[in-house]
């Protein structure tokens, strides 16, 4: 009888598998179908799409090559050049294939921190570890597996020590005390991260149908309403608040995303974004962050229960501070434009933040065109003489409103033009020019500038309206639309149908926009850009549709470019940021680094690190000498809102400290 019965449950298993695949197959068709009706550029499925799903579903499993072994991974490579064929076809029995031997990966992997976790384990090593930039080979046996785990182990638990304090003497001292619970962290992260490797085989079908995707360009993307979502805590209007918004960053860390102007946080005046948190307490109960911890710390963060709160944090620098917080009700965030007077040299110069091109179809707030419209009317009652309009870090949002705002700034009829997968080309015009404002311009862009960004962007550089200043944007020109799978509720293709072009003709596709004059950004290096990505649309160009040289730069904008070229070579802190810059990228291009496993090794190479982010720090913080107004008619209001006080010092102390703003001004004194 009990033959019989595993006999039945292993053809109940086949069957389950088999029908799993006839349904990938069902979906990896539907998407295929969906891509060849609506995409801008389709590619055939061929051995180029093969390859390319091969191994970046490889990477997608296992990206530091930690699970498999290249006997496995040599297994697999029959398959590497079939896939396509194998779609075609209908034929997914190659993802069973992956899933049988990822699942062998991940259950050697958790069996081998099991291991570890019993056997000796000391704290000090004669060997070293590397760190590598890339992914290193496959290694060949499972003795390889557990001997580089057991090094990553105690590299993880001689940093930890290493970072809780600055003082390596003192650490020594209590390195006994201290490194049994810290290992026992460590142990319990690899543990619990062990666990997250486990994949049902919808969650494995549809990361395979993720990458599926990637390969017809970055922005093609499955959804499906089972799709994992990253831990948040962030305000709600309705509930008690710390006033800080949190992720989940690598490692199982908490870092600071946001905080709230108004919120208990804020009025900490200790919490900075990018500060880790450790630890966390209320009603005597206490969890210190790991993996394991997460659901728990999530209720004590984010439930009405647990009004007072002791979070305990580490900064960047290695520091560890405690702080009590007693949550709050707050009014939602508006993440809306905001204006302010810029005063240097006895001339004023309106500054306008758009965070992003939010409509009243997308989250019910006003429009962003019609809010800098009022913005541009308060700053023009204060007699400003230019305006600078930042959109640093503004990943995009409604076209419409892109296209609207053009309207304030440009006359001529035309803004840009779009191409489909028809390759019909369709001219975007100016729908209702308003001429709100014809003085001098300086558009502020970053690596983060996206998007509809970079189309208002382009086309008041195109008409040279505008000095583009700043670093090069992310380069994203392309449009897409989501569209329901065949008779599928929950599931969704994401698709890209078009691309922006200038009215020049040119695009700012995977290039990026290259401003006119360029201020660096310490982190502008470390920013993904479209280029990055090898599945990204190439730059191309289109014919021009109007006589560039109907619209010159004047002669001041000439200027203002020539001048402050000139001027940086000298200028003490645009040097500085340089340099700094240049320091914070050697710990991320450094090919190899090796690092001895004892205390002191580790110990000297994290407070090397600390230094150099300390120095960092001091440049972020630096206060430039120009004065920052509220408009007079926000001056009005803030004065009997303690709210809106709270969010203006926060954006005023923000704008103090904002280098390229401050070298903005400086150009703009030279366009007046």
């Amino acid at each position: 009888m009990k033959k019989v019965a595993i006999f039945l449950f292993f053809l109940f298993s086949k069957e389950l598998i088999a029908q799993s695949e006839t349904n990938a197959c069902k979906t990896l068709s539907k998407i295929n179908a969906l891509v060849k009706e609506f995409h801008y550029k389709p590619k055939p499925i061929n051995d180029s799409l093969s390859v390319y799903v091969f191994n970046h579903f490889l990477k997608a499993l296992d990206g530091k090559n930690d699970l498999f072994l290249e006997s496995e991974i040599n297994n697999l490579k029959k398959l590497k050049y079939r896939l396509d064929d194998n779609i075609i076809h209908s034929n997914c029995s190659f993802l069973n294939e992956f899933y049988i031997t990822y699942q062998k990966a991940v259950n050697r992997h958790t069996a081998i921190i099991e291991t570890l976790k019993k056997e000796s384990f000391p704290l000090s090593s004669p060997e070293i570890i590397k760190s590598h930039k890339n992914p290193t080979p496959y290694l060949t046996t499972e003795a390889d597996l557990k001997k580089i785990n057991k090094k990553r182990m105690l590299f993880d638990v001689l940093s930890e020590i290493a970072q809780s304090s600055s003082n390596k003497d003192s650490l020594i001292a209590v390195f006994p005390s201290i490194s049994a619970n810290i290992k026992q962290k460590i142990f319990d992260d690899y543990t619990c991260e062990a666990t997250k490797y486990n994949l049902t085989t919808e969650e494995f079908y549809n990361l395979f149908f993720t990458v599926f995707c990637s390969y017809f360009d970055p922005h093609t993307e499955f959804f499906s309403t089972n799709q994992k979502s990253d831990f948040l805590s962030s305000v709600s209007s309705d509930n008690y608040t710390l006033g800080l918004i949190l992720s989940v960053k690598e490692k199982n860390d908490i870092s600071i995303d946001e905080i709230l102007p108004g919120g208990p946080a804020y009025f900490s005046e200790k919490i900075e974004i990018g500060d880790q948190v450790i630890k966390i307490k209320s009603k005597q109960e206490e969890y210190l962050v790991n993996c394991y911890n997460f659901e728990k710390i999530e209720k004590i963060l984010s439930s009405n229960e647990y009004k007072n709160v002791w979070v305990t944090l580490k900064k960047k620098s290695g520091e560890v501070y405690t702080t009590n917080l007693s949550k709050q009700v707050m009014k939602d965030y508006q993440n809306s434009v905001y204006s302010y007077v810029l005063e240097r040299d006895n001339q004023k110069t309106g500054y306008i933040k758009i965070p992003s091109f939010y409509s009243t179809l997308e989250n019910g707030k006003t429009n962003v065109s019609d809010d800098v419209a009022k913005e541009i009317a308060k700053l023009k009652e204060d007699k400003i003489t230019g305006l600078i309009i930042d959109l640093e870090n503004n990943g995009g949002g409604s076209m419409e409103e892109a296209i609207m705002l053009c309207g304030l700034f440009i006359n001529t009829p035309y803004l840009a033009q779009v191409i489909t997968k028809t390759n019909q080309k369709e001219i975007i015009g100016n729908q209702k020019p308003k001429n709100s404002y014809t003085g001098p311009i300086i558009i502020l862009i970053n690596g983060f500038s996206a998007s509809a960004s970079e189309f208002f962007a382009n086309v008041m550089q195109d008409y040279n309206l505008a000095l583009i200043v700043g670093t090069k944007s992310l380069g994203k020109a392309t449009m897409q639309e989501i569209v329901p799978l065949k008779d599928e509720k929950n599931q969704f293709l994401k698709v890209t149908i078009g691309e922006f072009y200038r009215v020049t003709g040119k695009t700012n596709q995977y290039n990026g926009i290259s401003p006119d004059i360029e201020i660096p950004s310490l982190f502008d290096d470390q920013m993904p850009k479209e280029s990055t990505y090898p599945t990204a649309l190439k730059n191309d160009k289109i014919e021009s549709i109007i006589d560039t040289n109907r619209f010159p730069m004047n002669e001041k904008q000439k200027q203002a470019i020539t001048e402050y070229t000139q001027k940086s070579k000298t200028n003490i802190e645009f040097q500085k940021n340089t340099r700094l810059k240049a320091t914070f990228n050697e710990f991320f291009t450094q090919a190899t680094v090796a690092i001895p496993l004892q205390f002191s090794a580790v110990f000297n190479k994290s407070i090397g690190f600390s230094k150099h982010w300390k120095e960092i720090e001091a440049f972020v913080k630096t206060e430039y000498p120009f004065i920052i107004s509220n408009t007079s008619n926000d001056t009005k209001k803030i004065q009997t809102n303690d709210y809106l006080k709270s969010i203006n010092s926060t954006q005023i102390k923000n704008l103090k400290n904002n280098f390229r703003v401050f070298e903005s001004i400086k150009i703009m004194a030279n366009l007046k």
